[in-house]
């Protein structure tokens, strides 16, 4: 994938991506489509580097060696009756919205989860105005699964988010009787 003649790299995040990362959830349009509180320190975003376990992904994109957006993948639960459940949540730099960062993290986290992780069921929330991002989940083949009412505070009022989930192609479904 290409942005402004570049390629978008997509990598595993390293500690050194803390500042970078930190930058893109100082931006407004992030705040306001992810659950994160304005004014993120670097040194949260450190920590978490430092904490993730061996089964969470944090993936960041990078056009021209500039970190613009990130993407976890975790586990949805330590039940072994969830292990083949994945939780997505993902950010773009304010600046690098629109530009097929979403996408190609998108695509390299469906490759992830597909084709290594074996996760047959993959989750995310996204508030019910962010319509991009909404187009960029149905692209992947993400369903509404249903409605949270007042689900986050979001700039002195309460806002709906959407429960999204996205089966493997190949998953079977039981049918009920």
């Amino acid at each position: 994938m290409m942005a402004a003649g570049y390629p978008i790299i997509i990598r595993r995040a390293e500690l050194a991506d803390a500042e970078a990362i930190h930058s893109t959830f100082a931006g407004p349009k992030v705040i306001a489509g992810t659950l994160q509180l304005p004014y993120p320190s670097i040194e949260m975003w450190r920590k978490r580097l430092t904490d993730l376990s061996s089964s969470d992904f944090l993936l960041v994109a990078t056009i021209d060696g500039d970190v613009v957006g990130n993407l976890g993948l975790h586990e949805a639960g330590k039940s072994p009756r969830r292990r083949h459940v994945g939780s997505v949540g993902m950010s773009v730099r304010d600046d690098s919205q629109g530009r097929g960062v979403g996408t190609a993290l998108m695509n390299a986290a469906i490759e992830l989860a597909d084709g290594w992780l074996n996760y047959q069921r993959l989750e995310l929330n996204v508030y019910t105005d962010n319509l991009a991002a909404l187009a960029l989940y149905r692209k992947f083949g993400f369903v509404i699964e249903g409605t949270f009412r007042a689900y986050a505070f979001r700039d002195g009022q309460y806002v709906d988010s959407y429960a999204m989930a996205r089966l493997h192609p190949a998953f079977k479904v039981p049918v009920a009787q």
